[in-house]
Formats: structure tokens, sequence, C-alpha cells
């Protein structure tokens, strides 16, 4: 990953002393977010001002917005309106990064009070609601920063003035800034272990299912779609899965026309919308909801006209495993559930899916990450996965080795559906065995994470890892999706030449 990435992850280390890996994470990556934001209002003012735009001559101590506030105090509203325009937000001069980080450098005892002033400002005049509540889960006033504000104060100083010499040292442009917060995001997940979960897909898990959604068998040059009018993922954590796909897209010079994440947890929300924002994303090209997905609290999403109901080309997800959750029996008539079923109190794996499901597009394709469960678990869950295999719904099932999760140990599959699928077969990978064993996970090599791609893509058969099952045989197996019914993983014996072994040994 990257050297800044390093670099920040290293300060990370050395600054957090006593708290909490996920409590740290989002002051250094506020701090990071407010560095790009300002980066980015300063290039923008630059050429909004022209030639009146101050010349510093480089010194970083000095901002040159502030010289211009100070000398041009009528022309302030018209400019700030002009911002509002370009940039969407507005920074006063002494809130941006070189401000700040040069009262972290002079230990300045107002420090604090102007981070605060400035969080608040930027959400308040921001444009609509794509930065409103944004800094909400930093909470500078925390004991856990310090008991008293002048230790508060002098702890962010310090955090501060590190950060400000770790990026000095490399360039920050866009993409710099973007992979360095991935790589933080994924850094700080490995440390709080259970808890990221929450908000963080492997990168391996991601590639592929970026792969997945993206692949297109008519289009011989490249194997990508050329576009995506929309993505979504509506357990979307930190973003970063949906930011793959989009990643993907571009690579390939194919395009993307929005992307919609939803997300339950607060600070993981604002999270997303950084992260959008630090990857060069327009907030006009990315829609992040706050809400309970499995409630459907999203308006746009329960919208009744058919005309204007949301669908989406590709779906990705990674939602939290076997949720418990409370089926109340006005859910059992929404449109998501009404033809499948629930699924159970004990377990909301196919409640998810089914909601993804029914905004998927005919022609679109959705990968889900699940625990291998509902595979094979009876009762509801297999009503629910016999009429999806029934209606030819469950186009590949690709069984993924155990451990490779920060928050669990256990293996999971990806569940592959469309609406219109060709083949009347399910393909199955059983990629359980195809991994590289670590410390504390285990990973997918790019060598793995291609085989299982390719394997996809053209359904292609292979002893021991691959098969294409007809439906009568998994009819057979009561639609039991259980891979090791389908693909013997076992290895024969050798048999044993005895009249050699006697000479042998002789």
């Amino acid at each position: 990953m990257t050297q800044l990435g390093n670099t920040l992850w290293s300060i990370a280390d050395q600054l957090r002393g006593a708290m909490d890996a996920d409590d740290f994470r989002d002051y250094m990556l506020s701090f990071l977010f407010l560095r790009y934001l300002s980066d980015n209002y300063e290039t923008a003012a630059k050429k909004e001002l022209g030639r009146d735009y101050p010349d510093v001559g480089g010194d970083a101590r000095k901002v040159p917005l502030a010289l211009w506030y100070a000398n041009n105090v009528d022309d302030i509203p018209e400019f700030e309106k002009q911002m509002r325009r370009k940039v969407h937000y507005v920074i006063q001069p002494a809130h941006l990064w070189n401000s700040v980080a040069n009262l972290a450098r002079t230990q300045n005892a107002e420090l604090l009070n102007t981070l605060q002033a400035g969080f608040k400002y930027i959400e308040m005049e921001s444009f609509e609601s794509t930065f409103q509540g944004l800094f909400s889960e930093i909470d500078l006033s925390s004991p856990k920063l310090g008991k008293k504000y002048e230790d508060r104060n002098a702890k962010l100083c310090t955090i501060i003035q590190k950060i400000a010499e770790g990026l000095s040292e490399f360039s920050t442009d866009i993409d710099a800034l973007g992979d360095a917060y991935e790589y933080l995001i994924g850094q700080f997940a490995a440390g709080s272990g259970k808890k990221a979960g929450e908000f963080y897909t492997p990168q391996q898990m991601s590639d592929i299912l970026s792969a997945i959604v993206t692949l297109d068998s008519q289009e011989p040059k490249t194997g990508l779609k050329k576009r995506l009018e929309s993505v979504l993922d509506f357990a979307c954590g930190s973003g970063s899965l949906i930011l793959n796909v989009r990643k993907r897209m571009n690579k390939a010079g194919g395009t993307i026309g929005k992307i919609f994440g939803q997300e339950k947890n607060i600070t993981t929300y604002n999270l997303a919308r950084m992260n959008m924002l630090l990857h060069g994303v327009k907030d006009s090209e990315f829609e992040i909801f706050h809400g309970d997905t499995l409630l459907n609290e999203w308006d746009m999403m329960r919208e009744q006209n058919p005309a204007k109901k949301p669908s989406f080309d590709a779906i990705v997800a990674n939602a939290p495993f076997s949720l418990r959750w409370e089926p109340t029996d006005s859910l059992a008539d929404d449109v998501r559930f009404k033809s499948h079923g629930l699924a159970p109190k004990s377990a909301a794996d196919f409640a998810f899916l089914l909601h993804g499901f029914h905004y998927l597009k005919d022609e679109g394709v959705m990968a889900i990450i699940l625990p291998h469960g509902v595979l094979f678990r009876g009762g509801a869950e297999e009503r629910i996965r016999t009429k999806l295999l029934k209606d030819g719904h469950i186009d590949t099932v690709i069984g993924l080795p155990a451990n490779l999760f920060y928050s669990t140990g256990i293996p999971v599959c990806i569940l592959v559906l469309k609406k219109c699928k060709k083949p009347d077969d399910v393909l199955f990978i059983n990629a359980a065995e195809h991994f590289v064993k670590g410390k504390r996970q285990n990973q997918l090599s790019e060598e793995h994470i291609a085989k299982i791609i390719d394997t996809y893509q053209h359904r292609t058969e292979a002893p021991r890892y691959s098969r294409r099952v007809d439906m009568t045989e998994i009819g057979k197996n009561d639609f039991n999706l259980n891979i090791s019914r389908y693909i013997s993983t076992a290895v024969g014996e050798e048999e044993i030449d005895l009249e050699k072994t006697n000479r042998d040994l002789i």
C-alpha cells in the first residue's frame, strides 16, 4: 500500500497510547479529511481569484486566503457565494489545514476551540446534506483526549503536528490521500478485531465482488461493462466496496452514473461520506443514507410508483452475519419479502439478500457475502432458498476459506444472483482450500483471486474446484447448496505396488 499510508499508520501507532484503535481512528481520519477539504478549497480559490490570489512563496506558515480576506473584506460575501457554487462548501481561513497546523506547531491554546468552530462551520455552510453532521461523532471534548481543556488541547497539538510533518514528505494529490485513507481504515480494522466487521470488507473480498458485478461476456476485449448507471451497497460501512467497483470501472475506461450506499451506524456513515469525497467522488455523484436497511427507512426505496421505483445495475454487500432481528407482522406484507417469506429471527441473512434482490434491475448482477449456513439451513431459510433456485435466480455459489475477516473466523461464501440468468444450472466454486496462511488472518493471493474471477466469468469446470450443476440434481438434494455435496475435495489414495515395495525393502 502507499508509503503515505505507512507513515501515517506509524504516527497513529505512536500517538494513540491507551486509546482504543477505533476511537483514535475517528480523530486521525477526520484530520486527514480536513487536509483534503482544505487543499481542494485552496486550489479552487486560486482559480477563482486568479492574479489576486496572494503569493506567499511556499511559506507554509502563511495562509494566502487569510491575507486575501484581510485585504478584501467587502468582497468576502461574493467570493464565498462563488465557492459554494463551485465546491459546495466554505472554509474560513482560520479553519484551513495550514492554519490549524500552525496553531499545533506553536502549541497554541486556541487550537481545540478553533477546530470545533471549523468543523461546525463547514457543516453549516455546506451544500445540502452531503456535509451535514459529517463531524458529529468527533468529540473534541472527550476525556479520552485528556481530563482538562489544556490536556486535550496539548494532545491535539501533538497529533496534528505529527500528521502535518508526515504529510509534508509526500504528494497529497487526491489519489495519494484517498489511498492513504483506505489503508488506514484497513489498519484500524485489523486493530479493532470483531468491531471491524461493522465497517470494513477486506480488500481481497472487495476485489472479487467488484469483478463479478462489472464483468460482461459481451465485451470480448476488456470483459467489462462500459457503463453502470447505478451501484448500491445497502450495508456500505466505510464505503470501500462501492469505491472498489468504481475504481475497477474507471481503470477499464468505463463509467458509473451514481453510487448509492446505506449505513445504520452513524460513525461509519460519516466515514463513508468522507471516503467518497476523499476519492474524488463529487457530491452529486453519490448518495449515502443513514438508516436501517431491514426496516427500509430510506424514503427513496419506499417509492410506490413502479415507474419511479429505484433499481440498480449492480448490487454488492457484506451485511452483518446472522444478525438477530425482529420481523414484525407488517414486514410479512412488505413488497421485498412477500413472495419469498421472512427470514427467521435468529438470522437476518436472507432478509438482507431479499432487500437487495428486490431492487436489482432485470439485467443486473448482485454479489453478496454470507455465512455458509444460508446454503443448507432448514425452516424459513430453506423455503426462501428453494424459491430463489426454482425461479432461476441463484447463478453462482463461491465457497471461500475460513478466517479471511477481522471480525470472524468462520468460512463465508459469495452468492451471485441475477433476475434473468441464462444457463439452467448453478456454478459451484470451491475456493476454500486455496489461500495463504497468515498469522492472524488468512489471505487470498492475486492468483487465487484471478482464478475465482476467471472461473466465474467463463463458467469453467475443474476437478475438485468448480462444477456446473443442473437444477435436477440440486432438486434431488432438496435444494441444499452445501458445496461438498457437489464438489468432492477428496484426493484418491495412491495404490501401493507391493512387489516394488518388497524390492525396495530388500
